[in-house]
């Protein structure tokens, strides 16, 4: 029993180790440089830009970066969105970009804005809608992101 106990802690150990090794969020991207190239593809695409903000260290945002990459969530945000997740570090990385589209991030990450195709703020997360994103679940998620595309259509 203490064998078999200790087998499926190393397979834990080792599957959060595989998850923290694909970080969610690129902690040398330029972010400014980031968003423009994701408006210019948006323009072409006729979609609004998802601008995620988050951090590597914060289970909320890793719950939500698995929410766009796997189930019903992935193939909506792909349909309705060009998405680009920003670093916020220990809140000491690109909190001008975040206070430059409106997103409190006091109130929680991870937390989004919305930009139209030609840089428009057209929603923010205002109050930590996303800050509990493990709790949400996989629909929870999804029926945000549905609302959000409904809403900036």
């Amino acid at each position: 029993m203490k064998m078999l106990r200790t087998l499926s802690l190393c397979l834990a150990l080792a599957a959060g180790g595989a998850w923290a090794a694909t970080p969610a969020y690129d902690e040398a991207a330029d972010a400014k440089a980031q968003v423009q190239a994701s408006l210019a593809a948006a323009r072409q695409a006729k979609v609004p830009v998802l601008v995620v903000f988050g951090a590597n260290w914060c289970p909320d945002c890793r719950a939500l970066d698995l929410a766009f990459k796997e189930g019903a969530s992935a193939a909506l945000i792909r349909e309705h969105f060009k998405v680009v997740k920003v670093d916020v570090g220990r809140f000491d990385r690109n909190v001008d970009l975040a206070q430059a589209y409106g997103v409190p991030l006091k109130k929680g990450i991870p937390a989004v804005a919305v930009l139209s195709p030609e840089g428009r703020v057209i929603y923010t997360t205002k109050s930590g809608e996303l800050a509990d994103a493990r709790d949400m679940g996989q629909q929870g998620i999804h029926d945000f992101f549905a609302r959000v595309a409904s809403a900036t259509r």
